[in-house]
């Protein structure tokens, strides 16, 4: 009994000195955790893989990426007896170290599939110290993880040649489809290829890769995972191996995505056809021309395709040139006359003077240089004409329009030190396409406004902008609008859209929307230099169109709900520009708990403050308040002017 006692100890000791000597000196999974990224689509189909750093392509990879017949394949080839020994397989041991004997040299390894993945997890020089290193990293690897976990990290490091590393990568790279729809003939290959990578690349070796794929299949006939007859007619087939680029979809957002399986919401047909029409669209467009493409959901605000740039060095096509800040032309006039709608200046069928006119130091022109005279603000905004745009923009207020846009979650970008003035009417401060998307998908909504998303699961936060009504009658006007060159007149109606132009033919834009979607394209140098003689109508306009045409027939356009009754004016006159108004914070904004600076536009001076009813300090000559709210909640902000007139919005503090 003392004898079992002291045994039972002994064992309890080697027990705890294993145990401790396992957490001292874990294995080391860094190579198994950096793995290639990934971004697939709303499908899971895979649209982009990024390399590793160094270069490699390493795809993370299970039991369930692959065939049974791999596995099968690889067991019968490589370890027969992976599934019943502890990471180290005696027999073949014996049977290794018998042959050394007899032959004075080693004639078959006794490696196990888990001292192979503990070498690919540490390589180290092929020395009989670092044999006996896999060897008790083997057996702490059996003691840690599962079968099928050792088996995947094997699925995923295994080396086959050149940069790729792992199952998957070499089957997208050698055949062009996952290991799942690979044919046996293939799958022996694959199974083939790490026993001696460099010396079996089917690309230039393929006569040891033949004569390799052949002893993998009579293993397979002799493990019965194949048929002796299926085999040999196997072993004949040609390899139908290449080396072929992993997919590089949406390239701009797999770089953004990181490492590991990024889930988007693009569609990965529409994805490759609309790279297939920017590739084509490019060789129509003057060197050193690039372009972006945005399409979202109008109603969940996520983007079901992205081309941001052509690639090529010549072109920039390594930039994301759809965040890019740009100067926006006239496709920032729907969301100016949709705030005018709003704020109860105008409706449709205001009248409004296109006509010669100043504006203190200002004097814009139409792109024609022609003036249309008296004309409605639909139709204004229909034929994009600049001078009631600017007197739109001094009704609202340059500082509350842009104010507006940044309470929506936008971020017009101004030179350093500049404050909002009249030419943000015609597109006078910097915005990305993202943003221009945002905005279109909001008209072709509920009039709210948020960033598109891409990555699956995560919800657009919106923000209001305007009310459905006046995003409805926007939409309706943009409707109206003619086609650009060579698009057939009847297909208008289904899309409403505008294009724009920024000063001296830097930028071309355009934006839609149709029941279903938002398209967004803008096209130019990314250097910022200017493309002699090109319109959005004329450049970017076509591309919008045909981006319709890759998505299915939304049919009709909504009809706009009815506009609230509002004291809008039957003219818009420079009388109506000396209105009274709250010019910052806009109605319903979100405010931070800081001090805020509240402005006032028009009126007659002197002006008196008043937040929830109460006064609150302010220089009564000034156009503007400090108020530092009490604390979150909700606020009404009220100012009156020296003719009792009286303008108030309603804002919340967070």
């Amino acid at each position: 009994m003392r004898g079992l006692g002291v045994a039972i100890i002994s064992l309890g000791a080697l027990a705890a000195v294993v145990v401790a000597a396992d957490r001292a000196l874990p294995p080391d999974l860094s190579r198994l955790a950096a793995v290639s990224g990934e971004l697939r689509d709303r499908d899971g189909r895979l649209l982009a893989v990024t390399p590793v750093p160094g270069g490699m392509w390493r795809l993370a990879t299970t039991v369930e990426d692959v065939p049974p017949l791999l596995l099968a394949m690889l067991l019968a080839r490589e370890d027969r007896r992976f599934m019943w020994h502890p990471g180290v397989d005696p027999l073949a041991l014996a049977r290794a170290s018998a042959q050394a004997l007899v032959h004075g040299r080693i004639v078959s390894g006794a490696s196990t599939i888990t001292m192979q993945v503990a070498r690919l997890l540490e390589p180290r020089p092929r020395t009989l110290q670092a044999k006996l290193i896999e060897m008790a990293r083997a057996l702490q690897l059996e003691a840690q993880f599962s079968k099928r976990e050792i088996l995947g990290m094997w699925l995923t490091l295994a080396p086959f040649g050149g940069n790729l590393e792992g199952v998957r990568a070499a089957s997208l790279a050698l055949f062009g489809r996952p290991p799942l729809a690979l044919d046996p003939h293939e799958i022996a290959l694959l199974v083939a290829l790490p026993q001696r990578p460099s010396a079996l690349r089917p690309d230039r070796f393929p006569e040891a890769a033949v004569a390799a794929r052949g002893r993998v299949l009579r293993d397979a006939a002799a493990a019965r995972a194949l048929a002796v007859e299926e085999a040999a007619a196997l072993a004949t087939l040609p390899l139908g191996a290449e080396r072929r680029p992993l997919p590089r979809h949406a390239r701009h957002l797999a770089a953004a995505a990181g490492p590991g399986i990024t889930a988007t919401t693009l569609s990965l047909p529409l994805q490759a056809a609309l790279e297939r029409l920017a590739d084509a669209t490019a060789e129509t467009l003057v060197p050193a021309a690039n372009l972006a493409i945005l399409v979202a959901e109008n109603r969940s605000r996520a983007i079901v395709a992205a081309y941001a740039g052509v690639a090529g060095e010549g072109r920039g096509g390594a930039l994301d040139l759809a965040r890019a800040v740009r100067s926006p032309g006239s496709v920032l006039k729907p969301a100016l006359v949709a705030q005018a709608m709003m704020l109860g200046l105008v409706r449709p069928e205001t009248r409004i003077a296109d006509l010669p006119r100043r504006f203190a130091e200002y004097a814009p022109e139409n792109f024609d240089r022609d003036f249309a005279g008296d004309v409605t603000v639909a139709q204004a905004l229909a034929r994009s004409l600049n001078l009631p745009a600017v007197a739109l923009a001094e009704a609202v207020g340059p500082v509350a329009f842009v104010s507006a846009l940044k309470a929506a979650g936008l971020a017009p970008r101004l030179p350093p030190g500049a404050q909002p003035a009249l030419p943000v009417a015609l597109g006078g401060l910097g915005m990305t396409l993202w943003e221009i998307a945002a905005l279109y998908a909001g008209l072709a909504d509920d009039g709210t406004v948020a960033m598109p998303v891409w990555r699956a699961g995560e919800a657009a936060a919106r923000r209001p902008f305007v009310g459905q009504a006046e995003a409805g009658a926007v939409r309706a006007i943009l409707a109206a609008s003619a086609p650009p060159p060579g698009v057939a007149p009847e297909r208008a109606p289904r899309i409403a859209w505008k294009s724009g132009t920024s000063w001296g033919n830097r930028d071309a834009w355009a934006a839609g929307m149709s029941a279903t979607h938002t398209v967004a394209v803008w096209v130019g140098r990314p250097d910022g230099t200017p493309l002699p003689g090109a319109t959005g109508r004329s450049v970017a306009g076509p591309i919008l169109f045909a981006v319709f045409d890759l998505l299915p027939d939304p049919g009709p356009l909504p009809p706009p709900p009815p506009l609230p009754p509002a004291p809008a004016l039957a003219r818009l006159g420079a009388g109506d520009a000396d209105r009274l108004r709250v010019a910052f914070p806009p109605p319903g904004a979100s405010l931070a708990r800081a001090p805020v600076v509240l402005r006032a536009s028009g009126g007659r001076r002197p002006l008196i403050w008043l937040v929830d009813g109460a006064p609150i300090a302010s220089e009564r000559h000034r156009r503007e308040a400090r108020w530092v709210p009490d604390g979150p909640g909700h606020y009404r902000v009220t100012v009156l002017d020296a003719d009792g007139s009286s303008a108030a919005v309603e804002v919340r503090v967070r």
